[in-house]
């Protein structure tokens, strides 16, 4: 983590290779509002929760990739100051616990993400915002920041910018050829739910409209790390099914590249203040049941049976449940279609691929074979067939 006080000297100073003050000005930066600015976007997720990540600090984040790779980015708020009501938001309006608002210029906050990078503390920016007075208005400044970043000084970075709820569609397309990622928050599962948690936003206007924008410009304008999304998990009292089919509907219909959950938690002086958090390890179930889908390729119907009559997901693997309810019998890894092979658990797609590899020139006839391949033999093993044996040990399958 780099310290405010190092950003703020980075900032000040300015010394950047050869690259002089930005158009004759020296712009002086408050640490109280890069901390109030940073620490606005702790509930904005970058990457899934089940990757290690540091603690929750304004500044730099580290995202982690799908392949492990650490990617470092500067995460924050353009501004703090926000007119919509949302009941678990320091930020919102209603907050009694709010603290000062803050906001950047367009040529202050490209001026600090250009002095860590240049000073390799950064890989890329990730830009959210309050929506001010007036979220077209905001959403100029962070496209503004961004213009700034890329056509004013070549910056060659990643940069995710977030749309704001409500959005008009000239500044989300401004923001979709400047940007290598954006994404709107859905933060509810639906309609009804959006009104439990924030009455100021309209769900289908001001969200799914959004987005269906963004989905239309990226079939013209390439968008190299694609939409995103994000859901707040818990806040209105909604279960996992009902996330799991708004979910569906994102990547089927919006073609959303991913979505992110983040566990609902109780903030001092919000109208939910009082109410219960939610485990993480239902944040972490969500992602696995969302891994199934995206990653995995099973059926929804397959995946469904890991809900229990409530709709919601047990602190336990869902992939686990699937293959107890669905896998009729043992799979022979030396005959099982690549498909069949990744409904076993503790197969993945790497290990399903080796073994898919490795049988062609000879057979597997022991779980030994399998473990130098990456396959997780103890959870593997009641659920396979190998050289005509089966596990012994089948009770928790057939229960």
């Amino acid at each position: 983590m780099v310290s405010l006080e190092k950003i703020a000297h980075l900032a000040e100073e300015c010394r950047f290779d050869s690259l002089g003050p930005m158009m004759g000005q020296t712009i002086e930066v408050d640490s109280e509002k890069l901390a109030a600015l940073g620490a606005g976007t702790r509930h904005d997720v970058c990457a899934s929760t089940y990757s290690p990540r540091s603690p929750a600090m304004p500044g730099i984040c580290h995202a982690f990739s799908h392949d492990g790779r650490c990617v470092s980015l500067f995460k924050t708020l353009y501004t703090n100051s926000c007119t919509h009501q949302c009941s678990y938001c320091t930020n919102a309006v209603g907050c009694t616990h709010r603290k000062r608002t803050f906001s950047y210029t367009p040529e202050e906050l490209a001026r600090i993400t250009l002095a860590l990078y240049r000073s390799n503390y950064i890989e890329g920016l990730f830009l959210s915002s309050g929506s001010g007075g007036d979220e077209d208005r905001i959403m100029e400044c962070i496209v503004e920041t961004a213009w700034l970043l890329r056509k004013n000084y070549c910056f060659q970075g990643y940069i995710h910018l977030k749309v704001l709820p409500g959005s008009s569609q000239s500044r989300i397309e401004e923001a979709v050829e400047l940007a290598d990622r954006v994404s709107i928050n859905l933060e509810a599962a639906s309609t009804s739910r959006m009104g439990e948690i924030c009455p100021t936003k309209d769900y289908e206007s001001d969200i799914l409209q959004r987005q269906r924008y963004i989905r239309d410009l990226i079939t013209e304008t390439k968008l190299p790390a694609g939409q995103t999304t994000q859901l707040v998990v818990g806040a209105a009292g909604e279960s996992d099914l009902e996330i799991f089919r708004r979910v569906l509907y994102e990547y089927k219909e919006i073609g959303v590249r991913r979505a992110y959950y983040s566990a609902f938690s109780p903030q001092r002086g919000t109208p939910f203040e009082a109410k219960s958090p939610q485990p993480l390890w239902r944040e972490h179930r969500l992602y696995q049941m969302d891994w199934l889908y995206r990653i995995y390729h099973f059926h929804p119907d397959e995946i469904r049976c890991a809900f229990d009559e409530d709709g919601f997901l047990p602190d336990a693997d869902p992939k686990m449940a699937v293959a107890m309810q669905t896998l009729v019998l043992p799979v022979d890894p030396n005959s099982a279609s690549y498909s069949e092979l990744l409904r076993v658990p503790g197969i993945g797609p790497a290990s399903a691929r080796r073994i898919m590899g490795i049988r062609q020139r000879r057979r597997i006839t022991k779980r030994e074979d399998l473990a130098r391949l990456g396959v997780r033999v103890r959870r593997a093993s009641p659920f396979l067939k190998i050289n005509g044996w089966i596990n012994s040990t089948l009770e928790m399958w057939s229960a």
